[in-house]
């Protein structure tokens, strides 16, 4: 049961063939500025 995954194609792994990319937030959390002005639209 303890049987190890073959992990010998990661060693040979190309990295050069990866693309770069630049990590996008699709949902970003609000920034400090909004939550004072919902704070500031209750009171």
């Amino acid at each position: 049961m303890s049987e190890k995954p073959d992990v010998s194609e990661v060693t040979n792994f190309d990295k050069s063939k990866l693309k770069k990319i630049e990590t996008q937030e699709k949902n970003p959390l609000p920034s400090k500025e909004i939550e004072q002005e919902k704070a500031a639209e209750k009171s």
